[in-house]
C-alpha cells in the first residue's frame, strides 16, 4: 500500500497577491505592488479599515494582517492602500482550484486561498513529492502570476504546519518522523486550533514550545482545557486522521455580520440591517436547499462589549422573513439602548429536509412566503441582485442585500443571463 501524501498549497498574501497579478497581467501596469510596502486594507470610512493582506517589504515594517490601516501607517508612513476587489479574488481562487484538479487526484478546497490535495499512489507518475511540489509551485507562478507556499506530509495538520514554515514561494516537509526537529521548538501559539485562551492556560502550565505540548500529561491538560487539552496534545504529537475531501460536508450554519459606517442608535435602523443582513443568509439557505431552526443576532458597542441571543424556531425555515422575524425580536430582547457598531445574524441547525409544524393560518402563509422567495430569487440570479428590492431599501443608506466576500462567490456562480426561469 502506498504511503501517504498530502499537499497544502497556500496561497501567499492571497488577496494582495492577485491583485498584483490582476494589475500587470490585466491592467497592464509595470510597477508590481509586491514589491513596495503596500496593503489590501477595507473601506475606512464604513470603519472596516483593516489591513487584509501585506506585501512582504510591508511585513518588514511590523504591519500584520487585521490590525488598523491608521496602526500600519505609523509603522510605515509610505504604505499604499488598495481595496479589496472580492469578485476578482473568487475568480483567481477558481483558478487555482482548477489547476490543481489537473494534477491531484482528489482536492479539498480549504478557504479561497488555500487546498489540500492527496497525491497518494501518484509517485510513479510524478516522481518525488518535494520535486514535482517545486514544479507545481513553479507552475502557479507562471500560468497564474502568483506564488504559493506548499506543505507536504502524511496527513492535513502536518501539511498544513508545513506550509507555514518560511515564506514566500517555498516548498517544505514536515513528516511524523521530522515532528520533534522542525515542529516542537516553536512556540506553543504556532499550532493549529490553539487560541488565545488557551495560550494563557498552557503558559500557566509551564508549556511554551508545541514539544512542551507534547510531553505534558494528558490528563493534566484534559482537566484544565477538557477535550480540547487532548485534542491539542494529539496535534502536537502529529495525530490527525482526517481525510482529504472533494466534496465539502454541508454548512451546519449560515450567518452574516456588518461593521456599520455610522452608529446605529435607533431600532427602525437596527431593524433595516437586519433586513439586510436576513435576506442575504435567506438566498443562500435556498440555493443550498438548506433548512435552519434556529436563529442568533449578535451585536457589537462602540466600547467593543458583544452581546447575543439566540432562539429555536417551532419549524424548520427558509424563508427571508421568517429569519427577520425572529431576529427583530431577539434584537428587541437584547439592546440596552448603546450606540452598535456591528450587527450580525446567524442560524443554524441547518439540515436539507423541512420539517413543518402546521397550524390553520400559519402554513397558509408560510406556503405564499416560500413561492413568492423563491420567484425573488430567480429574477435576482438572472437580473442581479439589485433587479429586486424591498420598497424599504428605496432611497436608503443602506444596501438591501449584505454580502461581501459571499455575495462575490455568488455573483461569480450565477447563470448566464440568457438562462431561462424555471417554472
Amino acid at each position: 500500500m502506498a504511503d501517504t501524501i498530502i499537499f497544502h498549497v497556500d496561497v501567499n498574501s492571497a488577496f494582495l497577491s492577485w491583485e498584483a497579478a490582476y494589475r500587470i497581467e490585466t491592467l497592464g501596469e509595470t510597477e508590481d505592488i509586491r514589491s513596495f510596502p503596500s496593503v489590501i486594507g477595507g473601506n475606512e470610512k464604513q470603519r472596516h479599515g483593516i489591513v487584509l493582506a501585506k506585501s512582504v517589504p510591508a511585513k518588514k515594517f511590523g504591519v500584520t494582517t487585521g490590525e488598523p490601516l491608521m496602526s500600519a501607517r505609523k509603522k510605515c508612513p509610505g504604505l499604499k492602500t488598495y481595496a479589496p476587489n472580492f469578485s476578482l479574488y473568487v475568480e483567481k481562487s477558481n483558478a487555482l482550484i482548477s489547476l490543481l484538479n489537473r494534477y491531484a487526484p482528489v482536492v479539498e478546497q480549504f478557504s479561497i486561498d488555500e487546498a489540500f490535495c492527496d497525491f497518494t499512489g501518484t509517485t510513479g507518475l510524478y516522481g518525488p513529492p518535494a520535486e514535482f511540489a517545486l514544479k507545481l509551485k513553479d507552475m502557479i507562478r507562471e500560468e497564474l502570476g502568483f506564488t504559493v507556499n506548499i506543505g507536504i506530509s502524511s496527513n492535513k495538520l502536518l501539511a498544513k504546519m508545513a506550509s507555514d514554515f518560511e515564506k514566500p514561494d517555498k516548498v517544505h516537509t514536515l513528516f511524523p518522523n521530522e515532528i520533534q526537529e522542525k515542529m516542537w521548538p516553536l512556540p506553543v501559539s504556532d499550532l493549529l486550533y490553539v487560541g488565545r485562551s488557551s495560550i494563557r492556560t498552557l503558559h500557566n502550565l509551564d508549556i511554551f514550545t508545541i514539544g512542551d505540548l507534547a510531553n505534558a500529561d494528558v490528563a493534566v491538560l484534559r482537566q484544565h482545557l477538557k477535550k480540547h487539552g487532548e485534542d491539542m496534545w494529539k496535534s502536537a504529537n502529529g495525530m490527525d486522521d482526517a481525510l482529504v475531501r472533494d466534496t465539502p460536508p454541508a454548512n451546519k450554519g449560515y450567518g452574516n455580520s456588518i461593521t456599520v459606517g455610522t452608529d446605529v442608535t435607533d431600532r427602525e435602523t437596527a431593524f433595516t440591517i437586519l433586513l439586510s443582513l436576513c435576506e442575504t443568509i435567506g438566498a443562500r439557505l435556498r440555493a443550498d436547499h438548506a433548512y435552519i431552526s434556529v436563529v442568533s443576532v449578535f451585536v457589537v458597542d462602540t466600547a467593543f462589549h458583544r452581546s447575543s441571543h439566540q432562539i429555536t424556531l417551532p419549524s424548520s425555515t427558509d424563508i427571508t422573513e421568517k429569519i427577520y422575524e425572529a431576529a427583530c425580536e431577539l434584537f428587541i430582547r437584547l439592546w440596552d439602548g448603546e450606540p452598535l457598531r456591528l450587527l450580525g445574524v446567524h442560524t443554524s441547525r441547518a439540515t436539507s429536509e423541512n420539517f413543518v409544524q402546521y397550524d390553520m393560518f400559519g402554513s397558509t402563509e408560510a406556503d405564499k412566503l416560500s413561492k413568492l422567495n423563491l420567484a425573488i430569487d430567480q429574477i435576482r440570479n438572472r437580473y442581479g441582485d439589485e433587479a429586486v428590492k424591498r420598497a424599504r431599501f428605496i432611497d436608503s443608506e443602506h444596501t438591501h442585500m449584505t454580502g461581501g466576500l459571499g455575495k462575490a462567490k455568488r455573483d461569480h456562480n450565477k447563470p448566464s443571463s440568457h438562462a431561462p426561469l424555471q417554472d
